[in-house]
Parts: C-alpha cells; structure tokens; sequence
C-alpha cells in the first residue's frame, strides 16, 4: 500500500488522536504476532484505515493498553489490543499486498531496485504463504489483480481510468471480503453495495495519488506513468513546469471527481465506534493528502510514520 490514507492530525482531539496510534501501533504488533518481526515493514497507513473501519463498525473492541514499542523499546506506546479479527485481517491485506508489490518491483524493476527486493523477497514469502492459508481466496485475488494491472500498464492503447481500474477493483475485493470475513454480510446486501463503491473509488483515488506523487521520478527513470503516457512525455526535458502544471490540473479534476463518490459511499456507512476518526481521515485528510501531494510537495516532507 502507499500511505496516502491518514488523518488530518490538527483537526483530532487529543483523545481520538490516542486512539487511532493504537491502532496503528497495535496492527503492528498484530503484524509482528501473526507473520513475524520483518513484517511490521509492511505496516501502513492504509492499512491502519483498514482495521479501524471495521473495528469501528464492531460491536465493541478490546481496548487499549500502554506497553513498549517493540521497534523502540524506549519509548511508551499506546495499543489496540491484538487478536482482534479486524487486526488480523489488516495485518493479512498488508503482507499480501507487500509480497505482490516486492514481486512486481523485482519483475520490473531495475538493476538496483532488483537487488533490494532479492533481499526482501524471502521474507516477504514466508509471510504470504502463511497470510495466504488464513485467507486463500483474498491471496489469490491479490494475485490476479496484480497481473491484470501488469497486463492493462503494459497495453500502449489503456487510458487512466482503464489503469486505475484493477487498484480499484483490487480495494474493492478487499472491502468486500472483509464483510464476509468479519461480519458475515454478502457483497449484495446494502452494505456490500456501499462498501463495493467505496473501495473501488479509493483504490482509484490510491492509483491517481500514486502516479502524480511519482510523476518527476518516473520521467526521469523512463519508467511507465498513465499521466506521462496521456501527455505524451517521454523523456526528462519533456517535462516542463508548464507541461507538469497541466498534467497536476488535470489529474486534480480526477482525483475531485472520484472524492465524490468516495465521500457518497462513506456517508452512507454507518459505525459503533471511531466515527469521528474515520469522518477525519475521509474527509479532511484525504483531500489534505491530494493538495499535499500535487500543490504543496515541494513545501513540505512526505512523513511516513505516526
């Protein structure tokens, strides 16, 4: 996953700030619990934003507990605590997630790039193997949805929406399973229908955000970016301020447009608990994240960690 769904950390209360680095911190250690240590690597925002969705949609959750932090024994931390369903199945998305992302990178990327990954890769498929038989069905979909996505970059006729597609389909499938998993409920119940919607636009959202945050790199690495292929840019100097303003604009239309249905779908949901945390991150740190990324990048750091 890429990180970019996170709250607005100004606009929470002390309180709801403390619960959501319990969550954060308490995937985890869920993580560390359920796929060994090397897997706290592949903790993420988004998957954070995972786990919390459906704990705040749980009849109840187990709590919270101060304890050390296993990365930094120093200092103190505050935990959801772990073996919680919700933790479990976050925990499972982000090492599947990881395995095929490291997969793809050692397929695809340079020579560098295929030397860390060598490093990574047995590692990461330890933990797929295990991640794969508490949830094969969720594997398997990671799988394909990866190879589809392969598949549609590598097609010179694709546009950005037959891009974005798989990423959105690939959210899709998760949110959904996590229903079935989680609460028993099928992808054609009310909440299936929403949850669908919701997942498909921020995968979608996810795959936009991605492509403008490496739209500099990609260029410069010659590597394949759906906003360069629509704008014809081919090579560094192609890229000019001018050329990048418009290609930010337009993307920024996109991302608008698919922000409304997000927020349509969220509406619709209706949670137990952490209400006003996820209403934060939906609402306000998601376009704060969009503005960030496309307007404000070279103001201001892309931090990566609570």
């Amino acid at each position: 996953m890429f990180g970019y769904i996170r709250p607005q950390k100004g606009e929470l209360l002390v309180r709801e700030f403390e619960q959501y680095r319990g969550v954060y911190c308490g995937l985890c250690k869920q993580l560390g619990k359920s796929y060994g240590f090397a897997a706290r690597m592949t903790l993420s925002y988004d998957c954070t934003f995972l786990g919390l969705l459906f704990l705040g949609r749980a009849p109840a959750c187990g709590g919270f507990h101060k304890g050390r932090c296993v990365v930094n024994p120093a200092k103190r931390c505050t935990f959801c605590a772990e073996g919680q369903k919700e933790l479990k199945f976050a925990a499972a998305v982000s090492v599947l997630l990881a395995y095929q992302k490291i997969r793809d990178d050692f397929r695809d990327g340079g020579i560098g790039k295929k030397f860390s990954r060598l490093f990574l890769l047995p590692f990461a498929a330890r933990a797929n193997r295990k991640a794969s038989r508490d949830y094969p069905q969720l594997a398997e979909a990671s799988r394909v949805m990866t190879e589809q996505q392969a598949e549609v970059e590598g097609n010179l006729e694709a546009g950005m929406d037959a891009c974005a597609h798989p990423t959105g389909e690939l959210l899709k499938t998760i949110f959904l399973s996590a229903l079935l998993e989680l609460e028993g409920l099928q992808e054609d119940s009310p909440e299936g229908r929403i949850l669908g919607q919701f997942g498909y636009h921020l995968g979608r959202w996810i795959y936009i955000m991605d492509a403008c945050d490496d739209l500099e790199r990609d260029a410069q690495k010659g590597e394949f970016n759906p906003l360069l292929r629509k704008f014809c840019i081919e090579k560094t100097q192609d890229l000019s301020p001018e050329k990048k303003k418009e290609i930010l604009l337009y993307a920024n239309e996109a991302l608008n447009m698919t922000m409304s249905q997000i927020t349509g779908a969220f509406g619709l949901l209706e949670f137990i608990q952490f209400g006003p945390i996820l209403e934060n991150i939906v609402s306000q740190g998601l376009p704060e994240m969009q503005k960030e990324i496309l307007f404000l990048k070279k103001e201001k750091e892309h931090v990566g960690s609570v």
